[in-house]
C-alpha cells in the first residue's frame, strides 16, 4: 500500500492530559510545547511553542484567559487561575516551580517564581526578578526588575516593600492600602460572617459554570500555530 492510502495521522499536542472546553473556551497550545498526562488546561488557555507543563499542574481561565509565553517550565502541580478584569500573563523564559500557586497577574520574562511561593491578583513581577521558595507577592503589588524576594518574605506595594515573615505589624500595615477584598472579591473591607457567606455564594454560583464543560478527547488536541 502507498503512504496516500495510509496518510500519519493528525498532530495533537498533551496526550494523556486533560483538556477542557469551559465557557465555550478550548486550550490552545503550540505543537512543540509539552503537556504531561495528568495537567489539566481549562479554558481560554495559550501555551507558547517549547513550553513544558509537568505533571498534576493545573491552567485554569475562571473568567480570564491564560497567556503561557514560549520556553517556559510550568512545574509539577502549580496552579494558575486566570480571573475576570485582571490580566494572567506568563512571559518568556519563565520557570514556575512546583507547587506555586498565581493568580489575576503578570509575570514578566526571564523570571523565576520558586517553589511554594505564591503571587496574588493584580501582581506584576517584572523582568528578571526572582520570587523565592515559599515566599508571598500580594494583591496589586509590584516586584521591579531584577529584586528578589526572599525566601518565606512577604512583599506588597508600588515598589514591592519586602519584609521578613514574622514582623505581623508592617505585613499588616501595607496589606490595607493595597485592597485584598475589593481586588479579589469586588467589596469593600469587612470579614463577618454575612460577607463570607455571600462570597462563598457568589463563588459557587460562577464555579457551576463548570457543569457545562466538556472533556476534550485527545485526538481533538489540536496544536495551535506558532508564530
Amino acid at each position: 500500500m502507498s503512504a496516500v492510502e495510509y496518510e500519519a495521522p493528525p498532530p495533537v499536542v498533551g496526550r494523556g492530559a486533560v483538556f477542557v472546553e469551559h465557557r465555550l473556551k478550548t486550550p490552545q497550545v503550540s505543537e512543540s510545547a509539552y503537556i504531561a498526562p495528568t495537567a489539566v488546561l481549562a479554558g481560554d488557555v495559550t501555551v507558547g511553542p517549547h513550553s513544558r507543563v509537568l505533571f498534576g499542574a493545573v491552567i485554569t481561565a475562571e473568567g480570564g484567559p491564560v497567556e503561557i509565553g514560549k520556553n517556559c517550565v510550568i512545574m509539577e502541580n502549580t496552579v494558575i487561575r486566570g480571573v475576570p478584569n485582571q490580566e494572567t500573563r506568563v512571559g518568556d523564559d519563565v520557570l514556575i516551580g512546583p507547587h506555586a500557586h498565581l493568580t489575576g497577574c503578570v509575570i514578566e520574562g526571564g523570571s523565576r517564581v520558586a517553589t511554594g511561593a505564591m503571587v496574588f491578583n493584580g501582581a506584576r513581577i517584572e523582568a528578571g526578578a526572582e520570587v523565592e521558595f515559599n515566599a508571598v507577592v500580594y494583591v496589586n503589588t509590584v516586584v521591579p526588575a531584577g529584586v528578589a524576594v526572599p525566601m518565606g518574605w512577604f512583599a506588597g506595594g508600588q515598589p514591592a516593600e519586602l519584609v521578613a515573615p514574622g514582623d505581623w505589624e508592617r505585613i499588616r500595615a501595607i496589606m490595607g492600602p493595597l485592597d485584598y477584598p475589593g481586588t479579589v472579591f469586588g467589596v469593600g473591607a469587612g470579614g463577618t460572617d454575612s460577607l463570607m457567606t455571600d462570597l462563598a455564594r457568589r463563588y459557587a454560583r460562577g464555579l457551576a459554570l463548570h457543569h457545562q464543560d466538556h472533556i476534550v478527547p485527545d485526538l481533538r488536541h489540536q496544536p495551535a500555530s506558532e508564530d
